[in-house]
């Protein structure tokens, strides 16, 4: 009897030509880029690299962070309760640029990061004349009422609670204030910084000479041209 021998039909036969149209088929690569395409990799922000695309969280050296205030918040949900942690904090540079951020976070240190994150966003520039606000402002957001008042030099910084602080980061050495309203410190910072905001800027004029001394020195010119003639 005579061997079967494979036909074209059967599995044997087309092995090998399936194997060969595999390995010079182009690769998925090579199809759908061009050639000279660049192969770095891009996030979900758009941003080439393999980072988080937040880009530098880190403050700069010359402004310092203060905490006004940390709470522990609830909201009632169907399944139960569910607890956070809201922190209130302020950052300046003793400057004249200050900030708040309120934000809340799972635990401690996300609140007070997202709270920053988001104070480097509201800076203010406060003016300043000799050590002090150029003028007297009241102002009032919701149940705050904030008085602020100049003063003289080595007066200090009258103030209490959470608007000290903020006075303090501002660069303000001299300063009176009252808190008429509420004492909640998160309502108290925000309506400082609205007072703050609200300040207007004044330009320092340059101090005019003595006149006194100039008509002295005129008498003395005049009487020195009488005793010549």
């Amino acid at each position: 009897m005579e061997e079967n021998k494979p036909t074209e039909n059967t599995p044997a036969a087309t092995a090998p030509a399936t194997e060969a149209k595999v390995e010079n088929a182009p690769k998925p690569a090579e199809v759908r880029r061009p050639a000279g395409a660049n192969d770095r990799k891009r996030n979900f922000k758009g941003r080439r690299g393999g980072g988080r695309g937040r880009g530098d969280d880190r403050m700069p050296e010359e402004f310092e962070q203060k905490m006004i205030d940390i709470a522990r918040v609830t909201r009632v949900m169907a399944g139960g309760k569910r607890m956070r942690f809201r922190a209130c904090v302020a950052i300046g540079n003793k400057k004249g640029r200050v900030a708040i951020g309120l934000a809340k976070g799972a635990d401690v240190t996300a609140a007070v990061t997202k709270a920053v994150n988001q104070a480097k966003k509201n800076f203010i520039d406060v003016p300043i004349v000799n050590e002090t606000i150029p003028h007297e402002i009241y102002q009032k957001l919701g149940a705050a009422k904030i008085l602020f008042k100049p003063a003289k030099k080595g007066r200090g910084i009258i103030a209490g609670g959470a608007v000290r602080i903020l006075l303090e980061l501002s660069g303000i050495k001299n300063v009176t204030s009252k808190i008429l309203g509420t004492g909640n410190k998160v309502n108290n910072v925000k309506c400082a910084i609205e007072a703050l905001a609200n300040l207007k800027k004044v330009e320092v004029k340059a101090t005019k000479p003595d006149k006194s001394a100039d008509a002295k020195a005129m008498a003395d010119k005049q009487a020195k041209v009488a005793e010549s003639a």
